[in-house]
Order: C-alpha cells, then sequence, then structure tokens
C-alpha cells in the first residue's frame, strides 16, 4: 500500500465522532492506542514516544526548522499573540504541556513584560535537558522554568496558571482526555488553554503534495540529520492519526473547557484550538 493510500485510511480512521475519542481516551490502561499507524497496548504507548524524543532531542529544533521550512514559527508566534503576555510588570503564569526544549515558554516571556514567567512541563528528560541548555544561553533561566511531569498527573495546584498551551504534543499522550483535565485543572478562572496541533489540509492538491512529503520525504531528512528515520516515521503516522478539528474540540468540551474553537491555518496543515475555564 502507498503513502497516499495509508494517509487516506487514517485519515477515515480520524473522522471519528468526539464521543468515541473520549471513550478510547478514558482506557484504564488495559486496552490498546495507536502508535503511528501501528495498534500498540495503551500501556506501552509512553515508553515508546519517550524512546523516540531522548532519540531526536539534540536535533529537534532544527528538525522543526528543516520539516516545516521555518512555518512552526509562524504558528508559534500566533499562538503566542493569542496568549496576550501583559507587557507591563504584572504577573503572568504561563504552563507549557509537553513544552520540551522551551520554545513556546521562550516566546512567550520575550513577549512579556518582567511579570511573565513560564514553566514548561514535560515528562522526557532528554528534552529538558535541551530547554535548560537553551535558557541558559538565552538569559531566561530565571524566569522559564523546567519540571519533569506527565500531562496526564500535573504536580501543580488547582488553578494556579492564567493560561496553558500545548504546541505538537497532545497528540503523542496517550490518554488526551486526561491531559486536557489536567490543563483545565490547573488553570485560574477566566484562564485560557491553547493546544496548537498538526490537523486535516483542506485545499484540493495541496493535501497530495503535503502527504507525498510527508511520508517520502520527512523520514530521510531525519535519518540524514539525527541519524533516525524510524521516529519522523511515527511523527508523520501520529499526524494522520490524530482527531480532525471538530472531534478534538469535542474532547476539550468533554474536559470542561468553555468557548471552544479552533483556527485552521496554512491550508488546513495546523489548527489553533482554544478554550476557556470558567
Amino acid at each position: 500500500m502507498d503513502a497516499g493510500n495509508l494517509a487516506e485510511d487514517a485519515r477515515v480512521e480520524a473522522t471519528t465522532d468526539a464521543a468515541t475519542v473520549n471513550a478510547a481516551e478514558r482506557d484504564s490502561g488495559a486496552g490498546e492506542t495507536h502508535f503511528g499507524f501501528r495498534t500498540v497496548p495503551l500501556a506501552e504507548k509512553q515508553r515508546m514516544v519517550d524512546e523516540v524524543f531522548h532519540s531526536v532531542a539534540r536535533r529537534y529544533d532544527l528538525m522543526n526548522d528543516l520539516m516545516s521550512m521555518g512555518l512552526h514559527r509562524v504558528w508559534k508566534d500566533l499562538l503566542v499573540s493569542r496568549l496576550r503576555p501583559p507587557k507591563s510588570a504584572r504577573a503572568f503564569k504561563l504552563l507549557d504541556v509537553a513544552g520540551g526544549t522551551g520554545d513556546v515558554s521562550f516566546r512567550t516571556v520575550e513577549a512579556g513584560g518582567a511579570g511573565t514567567t513560564a514553566t514548561v512541563a514535560d515528562i522526557n528528560g532528554g528534552m529538558l535537558g535541551v530547554g535548560r541548555e537553551r535558557a541558559a544561553t538565552l538569559g531566561l533561566a530565571d524566569r522559564v522554568e523546567f519540571v519533569e511531569a506527565n500531562a496526564e498527573e500535573l504536580p501543580f495546584p488547582d488553578r494556579s496558571f492564567d493560561a496553558t498551551t500545548i504546541a505538537f504534543g497532545i497528540r503523542n499522550v496517550p490518554r488526551m482526555d486526561k491531559a486536557l483535565s489536567e490543563m483545565r485543572r490547573v488553570l485560574k478562572p477566566g484562564g485560557r488553554c491553547f493546544v496548537l496541533e498538526f490537523s486535516r489540509v483542506d485545499v484540493p492538491v495541496l493535501d497530495a503534495i503535503y502527504d507525498t512529503y510527508s511520508f517520502k520525504l520527512i523520514p530521510g531528512m531525519g535519518r540524514l540529520v539525527t541519524g533516525d528515520a524510524e521516529s519522523y516515521q511515527y511523527l508523520v503516522e501520529s499526524i494522520r492519526r490524530f482527531p480532525v478539528p471538530e472531534a478534538f474540540a469535542g474532547l476539550m468540551r468533554a474536559a470542561g473547557l468553555k468557548r471552544v474553537g479552533y483556527t485552521p491555518l496554512t491550508g488546513g496543515i495546523v489548527a489553533l484550538h482554544s478554550g476557556v475555564r470558567i
């Protein structure tokens, strides 16, 4: 089966309605889930994802630039503009879940005033190590904290952050519904949750070009830059398994978030989802 057929099959499965997606994500751990196009025990997915990011941590940011042709910077800047961190000394606390090397957090504190701080929570120590090094290099170590934590069990008090974000990370979480509920739990009332994630290309012709680029070129690029094609094959496949925007919006609503919406970007390659804790 060629890449186009695989991608189309995955697109069909990803149109699953929100209730079904939510039920699958609520599984106690004894069930199955997807790791790319493979079906794996739910309890094993986190270990497999950890191996992917340990393998690519040192070259992760470079690969983001290469794979997206720099567009990930535009998408993240749009996310930060929606966060609207205050330019003043007024306190603004961001929690960036699965924030890895700190890219969104650095952009946020640089856009905000002296009162803007960020906490990066990530389960992968290798990614956090790279992030801490970057923070020191940028002179932001006093404003960006790095915490090793599971997105499904965040070690922070209720109502402790002004905003929560997760950029290109939610699809790697075994139980997305738990992560979204946790991101809501730690929000202050009125706080906003943003999810930036790959989506469904909705422009004719572009979808075929995007599939060819993703399946034929990105794994090879990963092999050249990181020495690891398999990890990038997984990342490409995981994008195709991710729920369509409206189904994911249903997960956000089920997690208790209100005023849920999403904005497709770059022909639907990416979507910026948002919700509010009331």
